[in-house]
């Protein structure tokens, strides 16, 4: 009897243990389906965010698209010289600079996405005045307005995602800047074929009044994307910053460790004012000046190599070609805006598995090689060769450019400097390129006539040439670590770059197994 009620408690004993196994089984189930839900409300939240931030780069791509055929009509229209054409075009790039080098300025005293919206609303005057401008003074009055507007956008973008975004998707996000751009052109390049047919007066107003309605929406998303959570530490609203890291985050663990980062970074910013912060740049040290090298380098190389002339005077390439129809000329335009959009979806699904250089090398030779090719082919106008072969080379000039010196230069210029030199930085890094945009624009027209459109794509070829050196030499690898990380890179201290991805890799683990 005492044999069977001991079997009895041993029977019930393993039925409990197996009933608590079990239960312990739907727990870790149930734990590993919430970090699932989790993990994929974050991304989506993540992209969501830097989505309606790339937003303001359609505004410039946009620009960029539209004048290259409104100008054919603002030309006959307005009866404006090629001096005052060349100079229409290409002050935007210079003007820029203005709103990108207050734009760093302003981003660290209200915040990065109040910036976003104010240069949202200088760009929409600016794009008004030119829309109804009666006279050349007044079309160059709104085109500086919105060329401000365009530098506060172009400046903060790119700060704002890299400082939300995860170290291992932080490429592929601050990549969507490029891609608004090339929305931006695309969708110029149709506006402009698309109303062409209206009379002279009217069809170009109509082409820039359009432009107006992309900023509509980004002061919407103002209302949809949090603040930056590394500017709200430096604010010192903690609480803010841990409720936003929350939501871009896929484990607490994670949380905390990005957070503690961007503290430690936030106390080595301390007592840095405006004026140290441009004392600091002015004076780089070391590691600095390797950030400048390499983060105002690629934004030179990336428009001193002509991508702007290609672009903005694609129409007068292909007329010099030897195609004569308008209609024509825009709708090979269209051709070069497809290509310029399709290929950047290459980049944004690369830069994060291959890297930033291996892109970039891809780039640098295919647009040297393209820019040689479109040389040649120029030597040769009025034949059917020559023009297919023309419009062969501006559409893979454009994707190569595309493929890597596009998207990796607002990827890099983001992701390199520290907390405390971010915002002041980015904006410094624009100077050498919107300042080699605007002399590439302003003095296209003026040096094809000395030495052919053909030879000015010679010597494209060969800045372009030079630009596969230096990356070479001046551009680090920065796949998949933090903006922390990168700063220590810099710094040349020998820290495991990989050591926060596998604590973080380890955390999940962890969570998964229910440990």
């Amino acid at each position: 009897m005492e044999k069977v009620e001991t079997g009895s408690v041993a029977n019930a004993k393993n039925k409990y243990e197996r009933m608590d196994l079990q239960e312990q089984e739907e727990d870790d189930e149930d734990l590993e389906v919430k970090w699932m839900q989790r993990r994929k409300d974050t991304k989506k939240y993540v992209y969501a965010c830097a989505i309606f931030a790339s937003l303001n780069s359609i505004l410039l791509g946009y620009d960029v698209g539209v004048m290259s055929g409104a100008i054919l009509y603002i030309e006959k229209d307005l009866h404006i010289t090629e001096f005052q054409e060349e100079i229409l075009v290409g002050c935007l790039s210079v003007v820029s600079l203005i709103g990108s080098l207050s734009g760093g300025r302003t981003s660290d005293a209200i915040g990065r996405k109040w910036t976003m919206g104010l240069g949202a609303i200088v760009f929409q005057s600016g794009m008004a005045i030119m829309t109804f401008a009666p006279s050349f003074t007044y079309l160059m009055i709104g085109r500086l307005i919105a060329g401000i507007g365009i530098g506060f956008g172009a400046m903060i973008s790119g700060v704002y995602i890299a400082e939300i975004s995860p170290a291992d998707a932080r490429g592929t996000l601050t990549s969507l800047i490029e891609i608004c751009i090339n929305l931006g052109i695309l969708l110029g390049y149709v506006s402009n074929y698309a109303f062409s047919g209206f009379s002279e007066h009217i069809n170009w107003r109509i082409m820039l009044g359009v432009g107006i309605l992309p900023s509509v929406f980004i002061g919407v998303a103002l209302f949809i994307i949090p603040e930056s959570p590394r500017w709200l530490v430096m604010e010192n609203r903690l609480n803010e910053a841990r409720s936003v890291l929350v939501k871009l985050s896929e484990t607490d663990i994670e949380v905390e460790q990005r957070m503690e980062e961007i503290e430690e970074a936030a106390r080595a910013s301390k007592g840095y004012e405006d004026k140290a912060v441009w004392r600091e740049l002015l004076n780089p040290s070391p590691a600095v000046r390797r950030m400048l090298y390499a983060g105002c380098g690629i934004q030179f190389f990336q428009q001193i190599t002509g991508i702007d002339a290609t672009v903005y005077y694609s129409p007068t390439i292909f007329k010099n070609a030897g195609i004569e129809s308008d209609k024509e000329i825009l709708a090979a335009t269209v051709a070069v805006g497809f290509s310029k959009t399709i290929f950047i979806l290459v980049a944004i699904y690369l830069v994060d598995k291959v890297g930033r250089k291996p892109l970039l090398y891809v780039s640098t030779i295919g647009m040297t090689f393209c820019l040689f090719v479109l040389g040649a082919a120029l030597t040769v106008p009025n034949s059917a060769f020559g023009i297919d072969l023309a419009i062969l080379a501006v559409c893979s000039n454009v994707a190569f450019f595309s493929i890597g010196m596009g998207p990796v230069c607002w990827v890099l210029s983001s992701e390199i400097f520290p907390l405390r030199l971010r915002a002041q930085a980015s904006a410094l890094g624009q100077v050498g390129g919107r300042v080699s945009s605007g002399l590439v624009s302003m003095s296209f027209l003026s040096a094809s006539r000395v030495i052919s459109v053909s030879g000015v794509f010679f010597v494209f070829s060969a800045i372009s040439a030079i630009s596969v050196a230096f990356v070479k030499f001046c551009i680090p690898e920065t796949k998949e670590k933090t903006l922390e990380q990168i700063e220590m890179m810099f710094r040349g201290e020998k820290k495991d770059s990989n050591r926060g991805e596998l604590e973080f890799g380890d955390a999940e683990h962890l969570i998964r197994d229910g440990k």
